[in-house]
C-alpha cells in the first residue's frame, strides 16, 4: 500500500506504511500465551457486548495504526453485537460478512491458550459501520469472551482487552487485515458498561454508571466525506495531532475536575456541558470539522434547544443526544433541520453477558 505522511508540527514529519497482512499472522500475545488447562464447553456460549460512543481521544500523540493507546472516553449502548461459538474439532467455521476480522482474532486466541481444536462461530452487529458507534471492537469483545467461556475461561476480561487491542485490525479490499486504531475505549465500556476513561497504552482509569434512566438519542447527519480507510487516517495522523499538541493538558483538566466530579453527581446537565467543551478542543475539533461546520451548527442549535448533553460520536458524523425529554420532544427538535433519529435507546450500565446454551 501507499506510504502516508503524518504531520503534527513545522517539525514533525514522518512516514507510516500500512502493511497488509493475512489474518493470522503478526500475532501479539503480549506474553500471555502458555499451556492454559482447558475444559471446552459442551454446546453453544453467546456473549452479547453494547455497542458505545467513543467521546474524544485524549492525545492524539500517543496513538497509531501499530501503538495501541492515546486515552479517551465514551459510554456503552444499549445497542448489541453478538458472537455465538461452538467447539469443533478442527478449524474455523465463521458465518459473519467480515470473515478476516474474526478469523485474525480467533488465531490470536487459539495460538495465547495453545488451543489445538476448532470453533464454529456466528456473528451478528448492530448494522451501524463507520459512523461512530463501534461495532468492530463491539464484535472481537464479544468473540473473545464466546471463546474464552467456550474453554473454560483461561483468560480474564482484562487479558481479554489487552489482546483485542493490541491485536486491532480492519480488513482491506483483497481480504487481508492491516493495523488498526485503537484507544481501548470501546472495548473497555462494552465490558463494564457506563462511562469509562482510559489512559494511554489502554489502562482502565476510570469508570462509571451514567444517565440511569435517561433517553439516548443518535441522529446520523449527512455527510460527503469518510469516516474510515484513508480518509480517517490522514485526519487523526495530521491535523488531529497537531491540536492535541496545544489542548491535551486542557482535556485532561476537564475529565478529572469537571467531568468526574460531575458523574459521581450524576449531574447529566455539567456532564453535558463539559462534553460541549471538549468539542471544540483538539483533535475533537478535527473530527467535528472533518465534517464541515455544518455538524457545530447541528449541534449548537440542539445545545440552545435545552437538550442536556450533545455530543458527535468518534470520528463521525453520528450525534449522540442524551436527556430526559421523549422521543417525540426531540424529533420536533431535529425534524426542522432535515434529521431524524435514526436509534432510540439507553445507557448499558451492565456491559457484556454471556450465556451457556
Amino acid at each position: 500500500m501507499a506510504k502516508i505522511l503524518i504531520r503534527g508540527g513545522d517539525l514533525d514529519l514522518v512516514e507510516y506504511e500500512f502493511q497488509p497482512f493475512v489474518p493470522g499472522q503478526c500475532i501479539k500475545t503480549l506474553g500471555l500465551e502458555k499451556d492454559y488447562q482447558l475444559t471446552p464447553v459442551s454446546g453453544k456460549v453467546t456473549a452479547n457486548a453494547p455497542g458505545r460512543i467513543h467521546l474524544t481521544v485524549l492525545d492524539m500523540n500517543r496513538f497509531a495504526p501499530n501503538r495501541p493507546g492515546g486515552g479517551g472516553m465514551g459510554f456503552a449502548l444499549q445497542i448489541y453485537c453478538s458472537a455465538q461459538v461452538e467447539c469443533i474439532p478442527s478449524g474455523l467455521e465463521i458465518d459473519y460478512s467480515r470473515e478476516p476480522i474474526i478469523r485474525h482474532f480467533a488465531e490470536v486466541f487459539r495460538k495465547t491458550v495453545r488451543y489445538e481444536g476448532g470453533f464454529r462461530i456466528v456473528v451478528r452487529d448492530h448494522q451501524k459501520k463507520h459512523v461512530g458507534l463501534g461495532s468492530t471492537g463491539s464484535v472481537l469483545l464479544a468473540l473473545g469472551h464466546a471463546m474464552n467461556t467456550a474453554l473454560g475461561s483461561p483468560l480474564n476480561r482484562e487479558q481479554i482487552r489487552m489482546l483485542i487491542g493490541h491485536n486491532y485490525v480492519e480488513e482491506t479490499e483483497d481480504g487481508r487485515v492491516t493495523n488498526g486504531f485503537e484507544t481501548g475505549v470501546g472495548p473497555a465500556a462494552a465490558t463494564y458498561g457506563g462511562m469509562v476513561i482510559t489512559g494511554d497504552e489502554l489502562a482502565l482509569v476510570y469508570q462509571h454508571r451514567f444517565a440511569e434512566g435517561k433517553n439516548v438519542f443518535i441522529t446520523i447527519p449527512p455527510t460527503i466525506v469518510s469516516s474510515a480507510g484513508r480518509s480517517e487516517f490522514d485526519l487523526l495522523m495530521n491535523r488531529a495531532r497537531n491540536l492535541d499538541y496545544q489542548d491535551r493538558e486542557l482535556k485532561a483538566y476537564l475529565m478529572i475536575m469537571d467531568l468526574i466530579p460531575a458523574l459521581e453527581k450524576n449531574d447529566l446537565r455539567k456532564i453535558g456541558d463539559t462534553i460541549w467543551e471538549i468539542e471544540f478542543r483538539g483533535s475533537k475539533r478535527a473530527e467535528v470539522e472533518h465534517h464541515g461546520f455544518e455538524i457545530y451548527r447541528y449541534m449548537s442549535i440542539l445545545r440552545d434547544a435545552d437538550l442536556e448533553f450533545v455530543g458527535m460520536s468518534s470520528v463521525g458524523p453520528s450525534i449522540a443526544i442524551v436527556t430526559e425529554r421523549s422521543r417525540d420532544e426531540v424529533a420536533k427538535i431535529i425534524e426542522p433541520l432535515g434529521l431524524e433519529i435514526a436509534v432510540e435507546t439507553k445507557v448499558d450500565n451492565m456491559g457484556l453477558t454471556i450465556r451457556v446454551d
